[in-house]
C-alpha cells in the first residue's frame, strides 16, 4: 500500500449480527430519508405491493421447476417484500416486523390447541380442519366479519379467489353433492356463452366466459385438483410441444411464420405422439431378463 494511503473505513452494516437482524438494520438503512436509497425511501405499501406479488409467484416457480437451487434465493426476495412492508408500516406508526411477527406466532398457537395446548392429537386430518374452521371462524367475528365470504381477500389472483369462495360456501353446506351437477352446470353455461357469442355484446360475453370459468374451477375442487397447478401443467405442455413445432420447422428451413396451421397441427400430433409413447416407454414394466427379444 503506498504510504499514506489509509484503507477505507468499513460500514458498521458488515459488522452487524447476520440474518434477520441484518437485514431488517439494512433495510432501515436503506429508507432513511437523508442517507438511504432515493428510490427506497420514495415506495409506498402501493407501489411494492406488485413486487410482493411477483416474488411469491417466483417461489412457487421454484417450487414447481424443484430448483432447489433457485428456491434459498426466491424465499429470500419475499422475505425482503415483508421486511420493506413492515418497515414502510413502522414508518407511519402502524406496526413493527416484530408485531407482524408476535401477530402471526400467537395465531399459530391458537390455532393448533393439539399441540400448544391441552387438546389430544388423537384426532382425524378432518377433524383437525374442522377445528381449524371454528378457531378461525372466532377470529373473523372478533374482527367483525360476520358473513361466511367478509374475509376472502379482494386482491387474490381472480382463479384462486373462486376456489377460496366456493370452499368457503361449501362449508355451510351451498355446494353441488357430486360432480354430476357441475359438469351438468358447465354445459349450461357453455351455452348460454354460445349465446352471448351469437346473439350479445362484449359485456354479456365476458360475464358469461367468467360464470364458466367459475364453474371450472368448482369441478376441479370437486375432483381434488389444484387448478392453478392443472393450469400450469398445460401451460408447460403447450410449451414443450410449441416448442417442438419450432424445432421441427427449423429442421426445415422454416419459421412458425413460414408456415401454415396445417402443417403446424401435424407436427403438434406428432409431437403429441411422441410424448405419448415416452410416458408408455417410461411406465411399462422391465422386461423379464428370462425372455428373448
Amino acid at each position: 500500500m503506498p504510504q499514506g494511503t489509509q484503507t477505507p473505513p468499513q460500514d458498521p452494516i458488515h459488522q452487524h449480527d447476520r440474518g434477520l437482524p441484518q437485514l431488517l438494520a439494512i433495510m432501515r438503512r436503506l429508507r432513511d430519508p437523508e442517507t438511504g436509497c432515493p428510490w427506497d425511501v420514495e415506495q409506498t405499501f402501493a407501489t411494492i405491493a406488485p413486487y410482493t406479488i411477483e416474488e411469491a409467484y417466483e417461489v412457487a416457480d421454484a417450487i414447481e421447476r424443484n430448483a432447489m437451487d433457485e428456491l434459498q434465493g426466491e424465499l429470500g426476495d419475499l422475505l425482503l417484500q415483508v421486511v420493506f412492508h413492515a418497515q414502510i408500516a413502522e414508518e407511519a406508526g402502524h406496526f413493527s416486523f416484530v408485531d407482524v411477527a408476535d401477530e402471526v406466532a400467537t395465531k399459530m398457537i391458537s390455532r393448533h390447541p393439539h399441540v400448544f395446548g391441552d387438546e389430544s392429537r388423537d384426532k382425524s386430518a378432518d377433524q383437525q380442519t374442522r377445528d381449524w374452521e371454528k378457531v378461525k371462524a372466532a377470529e373473523r367475528a372478533a374482527k367483525g366479519a360476520t358473513g361466511v365470504l367478509d374475509d376472502v381477500a379482494v386482491g387474490l389472483p381472480a382463479l384462486l379467489r373462486a376456489l377460496k369462495l366456493q370452499k368457503r360456501a361449501a362449508r355451510v353446506g351451498f355446494d353441488w353433492p357430486s360432480t354430476d351437477q357441475v359438469l351438468a352446470k358447465i354445459q349450461e353455461e357453455a351455452a348460454e356463452l354460445v349465446e352471448a357469442r351469437d346473439t350479445l355484446g362484449p359485456d354479456e360475453i365476458e360475464e358469461e366466459m367468467g360464470d364458466l370459468l367459475f364453474v371450472m374451477a368448482n369441478l376441479s375442487r370437486h375432483m381434488g385438483v389444484d387448478p392453478e397447478a392443472a393450469l400450469r401443467r398445460a401451460n408447460a405442455k403447450f410449451t414443450r410441444r410449441f416448442g417442438a413445432i419450432e424445432t421441427a420447422l427449423k429442421q426445415r428451413g422454416k419459421t412458425p411464420e413460414q408456415s401454415n396451421l396445417e402443417e403446424m397441427d401435424a407436427l403438434w400430433d406428432a409431437a403429441k405422439a411422441a410424448e405419448k409413447a415416452a410416458k408408455r416407454a417410461a411406465t411399462a414394466p422391465p422386461a423379464d431378463p428370462g425372455t428373448k427379444a
